[in-house]
């Protein structure tokens, strides 16, 4: 007698819950990490959608103004120009390379695409954002510490106020810290490839190239530290006899990075007619950040008692018409001036910068969405941050070490924004970075909970 379908399917039904509940079990790593970035691409997605197709002045991401105003500008065929006079100091159609070319395209090409809609570009934002970041943090987590520490960091990073807020702002941010993590990522690898394959060292050198150049050519102060980061994958190649092959990827990767650099920077000659590598932004913020209006200590944002920033360049500078790769480089000069006119006054401004760069509690002068992002997010995380790194190093910490490698990015990256221009903003690829080692804070403390809640329970028993 044969089993009628209602019975095959009754019988069948347990067997395949068995088999669902037996691959949801091997996989349940996966099923986290699923249910994370979904959740992160949800959450930008909403704050996408929230701010919607209004280009204004928001908190900390003014410069969405002049991006899309130049992506605008860049299809109506008027190159890279503003049609009126722009921040910081650029007159009505003279050329500009103040703001990142790179974002500037990417813009312009979902204008192109889809019209004039900064709704379309937040939510292609959200998407690819709320997916990279915590994914590449989870990868990073996993080469650090264990697939519990990576799963909770990954978390992290998806329910970050700041990372949310950003990923759908038309600013440089959110992508800049995707390659950047995505050039930890190759860089720990190709340091710890245990062969000598010349097709996985290609691939991950190449990878490597591609991810800091686009760092670079979003947020250029990044190309100070990548001699340091070239030195520790040198070194490590070189602590296990494999430096040779590895020194072919880093010339690999240099080129590279020199191969995405180089069409800009003959692009800023032909419209300057002096070398500009990238951007013409850092003497206008070593001369600001540093001006003897601020005595002691330093203004985030320029008290309106204080004028305004334009007020403070020199007047006869204006008169020489200068273009704006030579203004950048006088007020280069003249902010270099400002520090070897008073060196102690430069030591004091760049520590009153400290409280403003670690910024974790509620003020005043900050709108209420403002003070509870802050606390929310580096307001609580910090002590565990700071822990899990102190644990972390006291753990492990060797000049090979991954961890010895992101404490050196966070310290050149702090020193570099406290001798400059400190904004929370600035500080966030570091909170990124930083969130691994909350990660293995929380896992540490949940663990030894766990082993003491057991030896309670072992006592009574």
């Amino acid at each position: 007698m044969t089993d009628s379908p209602l019975q095959k399917v009754e019988l069948a039904g347990p067997r395949t819950l068995e088999s669902l509940q037996a691959w949801a079990k091997r996989n349940s790593q996966v099923i986290y990490l699923a249910s994370i970035l979904a959740a992160s691409i949800m959450l930008r997605v909403g704050a996408a959608v929230y701010l919607g197709s209004t280009i204004e002045n928001l908190p900390g991401a003014a410069d969405q103004l002049s991006y899309h105003t130049l992506a605008l500008r860049l299809l109506g065929g008027h190159g890279f120009t503003f049609g009126q006079p722009w921040w910081p100091a650029t007159p009505a159609g003279a050329p500009t390379a103040h703001w990142s070319y790179l974002y500037t395209f990417y813009l312009a090409a979902v204008y192109g695409l889809f019209g004039p809609s900064p709704l379309i570009a937040r939510l292609i934002q959200a998407v690819a954002i709320g997916f990279l970041q915590p994914y590449l943090i989870y990868r990073i987590g996993q080469a650090i510490f264990d697939e519990r520490v990576a799963l909770v960091s990954a978390a992290l990073m998806a329910g970050y106020a700041y990372f949310i807020y950003y990923a759908s702002t038309l600013m440089t941010e959110s992508f800049y810290i995707v390659a950047l993590l995505a050039a930890f990522y190759f860089a720990i690898h190709l340091a710890r490839l245990a062969t000598g394959a010349f097709s996985k060292t290609l691939a991950l050198s190449v990878g490597l190239g591609l991810s800091a150049g686009v760092a670079a050519l979003l947020r250029q102060p990044i190309l100070l530290f990548l001699p340091f980061l070239f030195l520790w994958i040198g070194w490590a190649s070189y602590k296990q006899s494999r430096l040779r092959p590895t020194l072919t990827g880093l010339t690999v990767a240099a080129g590279v990075i020199g191969a995405l650099i180089l069409p800009f920077t003959l692009y800023n000659y032909a419209r300057f007619k002096q070398p500009v590598l990238l951007n013409t932004n850092v003497g206008f913020a070593f001369f600001w950040s540093n001006h003897p209006i601020y005595g002691d200590t330093f203004q985030p944002i320029l008290l309106p008692e204080n004028g305004t920033y334009g007020d403070l360049i020199p007047p006869e500078l204006f008169r020489q018409h200068l273009n704006e790769a030579q203004l950048d480089r006088e007020l280069l000069r003249r902010g270099i001036q400002f520090v070897l006119d008073d060196p102690g006054r430069y030591v004091r401004l760049s520590l009153s910068r400290i409280p403003v760069y670690f910024m974790f509690w509620p003020s005043p002068e900050s709108s209420r969405v403002s003070n509870i992002s802050r606390v929310v997010s580096f307001g609580w995380l910090w002590p565990l941050m700071l822990l899990g790194l102190v644990a972390a190093c006291r753990r492990r910490l060797s000049l090979t070490s991954v961890e010895f490698l992101l404490l050196l990015f966070s310290l050149f990256y702090v020193t570099l924004h406290l001798l400059s221009w400190s904004l929370i903003r600035y500080r966030l690829p570091v909170d990124a970075i930083w969130l691994l080692f909350a990660g293995f804070a929380l896992v540490t403390i949940a663990t030894r909970l766990q082993r003491w809640r057991s030896g309670i329970w072992a006592m009574k028993s």
